[in-house]
């Protein structure tokens, strides 16, 4: 892959934007290479953690050379917000780790996955409106379900930047670090949390969060009864009955 670096582990995947030269901006060529990584991950689930490569920058946003050649056809396609559909529905949790300036398409990379942690100079916006195009790759509809309509609006009508503190405020990243050296360590400490559970309660609990409304509680009880009759959670409530039963 020309536009990201891979680091496999046994438990996830290191995926880093690799375009320095192009501020990490989101090309069709790198839009391409996220399919493939949704592929390897579809095929072997794991838990993904993604990343921008150049100090100081997560995604400076969608190539805006290759979008000005774009014509009503190309929007048709969806070329960028069916990768960003395919991040949001991997079977295992994602998590963005943000340092820098992640806007426009950028942004919507981070939005697709399920969670968000960024350095102190992060910065997210979503300038479309500025540039005669909406936000067409998600956060139209991402960016209402982390802050609210009424935010959400103001951001994407406006094009206003938002910094670090007043993301971690209004719930668009879930931790901010002081300096980029702390930003991969709490990624992974977040990662490392999650790889402590039950893979396959991960999995169908994930499922059942992003499931619309009218699939529960119904989503719940099979999801539930499947879990119920598998062998990690007798091991797991067996362990934790026997840490509790006295000396």
């Amino acid at each position: 892959m020309s536009g990201l670096r891979l680091e496999e582990h046994p438990d996830r995947l290191v995926v880093t934007l690799d375009r320095p030269e192009k501020r990490n901006a989101i090309d069709a060529d790198l839009i391409g290479e996220l399919h493939a990584v949704c592929a390897e991950l579809e095929a072997r689930p794991r838990l993904l953690l993604l990343t921008g490569g150049a100090e100081g920058i997560f995604a400076g946003g969608a190539d805006i050379g290759q979008l000005r050649e774009r014509g009503r056809l190309d929007a048709l396609a969806a070329i960028n917000s069916a990768a960003f559909a395919r991040i949001r529905a991997l079977p295992m949790p994602t998590v963005a780790a943000v340092d820098g300036p992640a806007l426009g398409g950028g942004a919507e990379l981070a939005y697709a996955c399920d969670l968000r942690v960024c350095t102190a100079r992060a910065v997210f916006g979503q300038p479309e409106v500025r540039l005669g195009i909406l936000a067409g790759a998600g956060a139209t509809h991402r960016l209402p379900a982390l802050v609210g309509e009424a935010r959400a609006k103001e951001l994407l009508f406006t094009g206003r930047r938002v910094d670090a503190e007043e993301a971690l405020r209004i719930g668009l990243v879930n931790r901010v670090v002081a300096e980029p050296a702390e930003l991969l360590p709490a990624a992974h400490g977040l990662l490392d949390e999650m790889a402590t559970a039950s893979a396959l309660a991960l999995r169908l609990t994930k499922l059942a969060v992003d499931a619309p409304p009218a699939a529960h509680p119904q989503l719940d009880l099979v999801s539930q009864a499947v879990l119920f009759e598998d062998e990690e959670k007798r091991r797991r409530m067996t362990e934790f009955l026997e840490r509790r039963r006295p000396r």
